[in-house]
């Protein structure tokens, strides 16, 4: 095997497992918000928690902004091709000077379920394939996410952060919302 051959299956199997990670954690969210409602999606919890339906909005408009705008530099698919369709009734705020609104955006927005979780299979999709296609030279390209108080990483490694823990985090987050509405949280 030349050397080329063996960088490219090494690649794949770096780009394969990363995928596997991000699907696996994708199929507990997945499975957490199968039987969500959209009155449980629509509850405001007590306290300063966050509702149900602004948390998944959140991790799926994360995804896209992260994947699209960040890692790939392209038009978020929110700003381009589902435009007026991601099923929010208003844009969730920017990291940086906008943040400040974000606990005033999650109770106030409004969010069609049944729209989200079309715009969350697509956001999904163009992920896999994005992630599908890497290669070793992508995977070790600098990043610089300081900006987000991360630091300084590979894109392999910033995939694994930003991507695959903040669809776990979300989740736990998602299931105890469902907890507190008396539904079962995680699908297992």
């Amino acid at each position: 095997m030349s050397i080329e051959s063996q960088s490219e299956t090494a690649a794949s199997t770096r780009a394969a497992l990363l995928r596997s990670v991000v699907a696996d954690a994708r199929k507990v969210l997945d499975g957490t918000m199968a039987d969500v409602t959209q009155a449980q999606a629509d509850y405001l919890p007590p306290g300063i928690a966050n509702p149900l339906g602004a948390t998944y909005a959140h991790v799926v408009w994360s995804e896209d902004m992260v994947v699209q705008g960040m890692f790939r530099q392209a038009p978020p698919l929110f700003a381009s091709t589902w435009s007026g369709r991601t099923g929010l009734s208003e844009p969730m705020p920017s990291p940086g000077p906008e943040w400040v609104n974000y606990a005033a955006w999650t109770r106030r927005v409004k969010i069609d379920l049944e729209a989200l979780r079309q715009y969350a299979r697509a956001v999904a999709a163009q992920t896999d394939a994005w992630i599908a296609g890497l290669g070793d030279q992508e995977l070790d390209r600098p990043l610089d996410l300081s900006g987000a108080g991360f630091g300084q990483h590979k894109l392999g490694t910033a995939i694994a952060l930003l991507l695959a823990n903040h669809l776990g985090t979300e989740t736990g987050e998602i299931s105890v919302l469902k907890g507190i509405q008396g539904a079962r949280g995680y699908p297992m």
